[in-house]
């Protein structure tokens, strides 16, 4: 069973940027899709981006705007850019994992989860 860690949140001023990271217990490329969720307080978890398992199938949430960007490295870490943020953006942030490279929907099938990083943006 695949660990997630994510680490890189933070405090920010509207405006400003983060870089989230998420590093698994093993080897992930090649082996997993990774996708970043979040949940704001006292709202359902939202679907941010996922990549797939060489890198490629990237797919952003609606509201992500060209605002972010999520890559991966050749081993075991997923990153999630985040540039001009907006207090809306305050939430925990997930990182998951998917063994299956495509699901019904981009957001759904991830069954390996972290236990999440906190992002605030400051108004």
């Amino acid at each position: 069973q695949v660990r997630l860690v994510e680490s890189g949140g933070g405090l920010v001023q509207t405006g400003g940027s983060l870089k989230l990271s998420c590093t698994a217990s093993e080897r992930t490329f090649n082996k997993y899709a990774m996708g970043w969720f979040r949940r704001a307080p006292g709202k359902e978890r939202e679907f941010v981006a996922t990549v797939g398992r060489a890198g490629g199938n990237i797919h952003y949430g609606e509201f992500v705007q060209g605002r972010f960007d999520i890559s991966r490295d050749t081993w075991a870490t997923v990153y999630l850019e985040m540039n001009n943020l907006e207090p809306e953006d305050t939430a925990v942030y997930y990182c998951a994992a998917r063994s299956d490279e495509y699901s019904a929907t981009p957001a759904t099938g991830f069954n390996y989860w972290g236990q999440g990083t906190q992002v605030t943006v400051s108004s």
